[in-house]
């Protein structure tokens, strides 16, 4: 997953339970990726940095950035 220009992309992904999520910061903010309802929370990915999650429940979850307007979803199957 990359976050560059203000976005997440991709902005949908499918995944399977066990597999590991990588969210890379290229942008030239911070960034963060916070699913609404509290399944995950990145809290503050700087620049540069990364942030890695296991999907270890099914389910679809919306997420954004606790700073800016970006939008995605992540979907466990």
């Amino acid at each position: 997953m990359t976050i560059d220009g203000a976005s997440f992309s991709p902005a949908d992904l499918t995944v399977r339970a066990g597999d590991t999520i990588v969210w890379l910061n290229k942008d030239l903010l911070a960034h963060t990726a916070t699913a609404k309802g509290g399944a995950f929370d990145s809290k503050v990915i700087q620049p540069g940095d990364s942030w890695r999650l296991v999907a270890k429940t099914a389910g679809t979850f919306p997420y954004s950035c606790s700073f800016h307007p970006m939008n995605g979803t992540l979907t466990v199957q």
